[in-house]
């Protein structure tokens, strides 16, 4: 054992011998060293499985055993964004503090009352818990914050890069800055990430103010040997005999998936579904177990928690047909292959989930990615000529291949969150001052591109009589309207996220899951759900409960989702694949083919950025990713031009009515202003937007999806 080991606590080192451990990892041993040494915050990265919780727990619990603290309270923090993943790393730490006394407390929506009551009525150890849970903490037991932390000394924040530039990311810091307030003293700040674009803006996420004093600790080496198909297909062809494209991508995987343990994200919901059920109809066909399950979060956590100890157990084959629940670090063990349908929107999350893959010593890691495109018309679309997704999907994996994923962007202004804060912090203080908020919120949280000014437009919105969120005492104190009280009240209020109302779905005691409040069916309607077929029996509005009966037809209910935002390097990337010759020597033949056909439509172009395809259409090739394209397009709206966006590709529409579009950008380009609102587009996007004023809504939109300091530069590169 190295010198580090020696350093633990006597309980911890049994605890690893026991594990039949012959050795620390040189992350494990190296953080050992910083947490133990110095006081310092830290960003810890490595690899899914590289060991991080161990590099961040083994010494922080040998400091609560050799030093406690002085006080009441829990003494370690854990916060973690999937309540999945909170249950999995309590079970982990659980073992691991097995014979210290140490009591492990996991605490979300899905723990029973009890265990939160006694940790209430003792609080000790470590908490795990999820940033809408310690949100509910603040509002409903306020007073008992500094009595429930006090001898806390240090919090860890695991899957960082997911969190870093999200509102639940704000909402975390926030929480942190308002739990460092009620405590008088600042706490060590530990974070846990398998992926990370930028070191540097996950420094500055931990610590803001000192965002150089945040040390970093890497796994370095170990990567393991990396295997990569893309297979295209084509949907929509003449023959009416033909199979669909995606029987025929579920009948690719059952062949090669069948008889081990995977995991193949689908995307959205529906597809996860819509997956999830070929392929149990391929099973029964064939006369086999069934060993591809639907993984997702409207699933019942019965049904989660079935598929998750199927995977990690091992014995017996599963794929899990998944949304991103399974694309962080929840311990499913090692899979033999990730599957991705459909082009992924972010490298980062590519390379997250391929981290499931190759864990084991010896053993490649192993991706397969499948892109349908439709078929070739020949009367179609020039930007559907291009074979974007398929081009996507090469550009993510060469990117992958070279070690590049996206860095966080800069922070945004965030204002439905700050609204969520202010009435978070009011119902927590049962009150509190226009100044105090600032202060706590902006110059010292999370809102640190909200100035004064800015903060008094929120406060008015938010006041006004007709919205009644807040509203003032004779004594200047602020406090929560009717409407505000309402609001904080509900369950739904903890989330920055929305949280539309759903229903239960039950067959017979089963409980299957939950469907949006807008999925709402009629008796007799069929649908499928947790990968298979049902009918409804019953409508129980008043309890929310759908009675489902099972059937041998159904469709998949319509559930949210929205793309991400694609970064500026990944479409340069995908142009660049287009001018090339060179094929990627994963892709399988009919891939090459598709590729093939995109770059003879690109060929066609001649290199021109501005495309016309005919007197009042064109193409403008703006290379640029979505927020880039995505103000180009609002500026065209504003005159007239009807817009449809791709990956760096505008069609764009004129009409009689607007301007010529040389002369528009081109004057754009030399300085002439644009009001990218002026056509009225949708800016309530988040929770608490339908509160903010539209200036509000037009500031806060432009500080995050559009870039209007980049618009003249991109329409020079046009019209050049």
């Amino acid at each position: 054992m190295t010198p580090a080991f020696y350093r633990l606590s006597r309980p911890l080192q049994k605890w690893i011998r026991a594990q039949g451990w012959t050795g620390l990892r040189p992350l494990q041993a190296e953080a050992i060293g910083a947490i133990m040494d110095g006081t310092a915050d830290l960003v810890v990265t490595a690899s899914t499985a590289g060991g991080k919780t161990e590099a961040a727990f083994l010494p922080l619990i040998s400091q609560v055993l050799d030093d406690p603290q002085a006080g009441a309270g829990f003494d370690l923090l854990y916060l973690g964004p999937l309540k999945a993943l909170i249950t999995d790393q309590a079970r982990r730490l659980d073992g691991m503090c097995h014979e210290t006394g140490l009591p492990v407390v996991p605490w979300h929506g899905d723990i029973a009352g009890g265990i939160k009551t006694r940790a209430l009525k003792n609080p000790r150890g470590i908490l795990l818990i999820t940033p809408e849970s310690l949100e509910a903490l603040f509002i409903r037991r306020g007073n008992e914050i500094p009595g429930l932390f006090g001898a806390l000394r240090a919090v860890v924040i695991d899957e960082l890069h997911s969190v870093l530039d999200s509102e639940r990311g704000v909402q975390m810091r926030s929480l942190l800055n308002r739990t460092e307030s009620r405590l008088g003293r600042p706490l060590r700040r530990i974070g846990l990430s398998a992926t990370l674009g930028d070191i540097g803006l996950a420094c500055a996420y931990l610590r803001p103010d000192d965002p150089d004093a945040v040390g970093h600790i890497a796994a370095t080496g170990g990567g393991s040997e990396l295997r990569v198909q893309l297979r295209g297909y084509v949907a929509g062809g003449p023959d009416p005999d033909e199979p669909a494209a995606a029987d025929l991508v579920a009948g690719h995987l059952f062949q090669k998936l069948r008889g081990s343990s995977n995991l193949v994200f689908a995307g959205s919901r529906e597809r996860v579904e819509i997956y999830a059920d070929k392929l149990r109809q391929l099973c029964d066909a064939a006369g086999l177990p069934q060993e591809f399950h639907a993984h997702h979060a409207s699933l019942s956590r019965e049904h989660r928690d079935f598929v998750e100890r199927r995977l990690k157990d091992g014995r017996l084959p599963a794929t899990a047909i998944c949304t991103s629940t399974l694309e962080l670090g929840i311990d499913i063990g090692d899979v033999t292959c990730v599957a991705q349908i459909g082009a992924p929107f972010s490298v980062a999350s590519l390379r997250q989930r391929l981290g499931r893959s190759g864990r084991r010593a010896g053993q490649p890691a192993t991706l397969r990615q499948y892109v349908i495109e439709a078929w070739p018309r020949p009367d179609a679309n020039l930007a559907d000529r291009l074979r974007l997704d398929l081009v996507r999907a090469v550009a993510m994996i060469d990117l992958l291949i070279e070690g590049w994923c996206e860095p966080p962007a800069p922070q945004a202004l965030h204002l439905s969150t700050l609204v969520h804060q202010i009435l978070s912090v009011i119902a927590e203080r049962g009150g509190a001052t226009a100044a105090g908020l600032h202060r706590l919120l902006c110059r010292e949280g999370p809102f640190r591109s909200v100035d004064a000014a800015l903060f008094q437009q929120v406060l008015r919105a938010i006041g006004h009589r007709d919205t009644g969120l807040i509203e003032q005492a004779d004594n200047g104190i602020l406090l929560l309207g009717r409407r505000g009280e309402k609001l904080v009240e509900h369950y739904s209020f903890y989330a920055v996220f929305q949280t539309p109302e759903e229903y239960s779905l039950q067959n017979g005691a089963e409980k299957l899951g939950t469907l949006p409040v807008h999925n709402i069916l009629a008796p007799g309607s069929l649908l499928i759900f947790s990968g298979r077929r049902w009918q409804v029996r019953e409508i129980h509005a008043e309890a929310r409960v759908i009675v489902v009966d099972p059937a041998k037809a159904g469709v998949v209910p319509d559930f949210d989702s929205s793309p991400g935002l694609i970064h500026d390097r990944v479409i340069q990337r995908m142009f660049h694949i287009l001018g090339d010759r060179t094929v990627p020597v994963y892709l399988e033949p009919l891939a090459a083919a598709l590729l093939e056909q995109a770059r003879s439509s690109y060929s066609a172009l001649g290199g021109e950025r501005i495309h016309e395809l005919s007197p009042r259409a064109f193409l403008l090739m703006t290379r640029r990713g979505t927020v880039a394209s995505t103000t180009l397009a609002l500026a065209l709206q504003s005159v007239g031009f009807r817009v449809q966006l791709y990956d760096g590709v505008l069609e764009v529409l004129a009409t009689d009515a607007t301007p010529d579009l040389r002369a528009f950008l081109t004057g754009i380009a030399r300085g002439a202003s644009v009001d990218l609102f002026a056509h009225d587009p949708p800016l309530c996007f988040e929770k608490f937007h339908p509160f903010l004023t539209r200036p509000l809504l037009e500031q806060d939109a432009s500080s995050s999806r559009v870039d209007l300091a980049a618009l003249a530069g991109l329409c020079k590169e046009l019209t050049d």
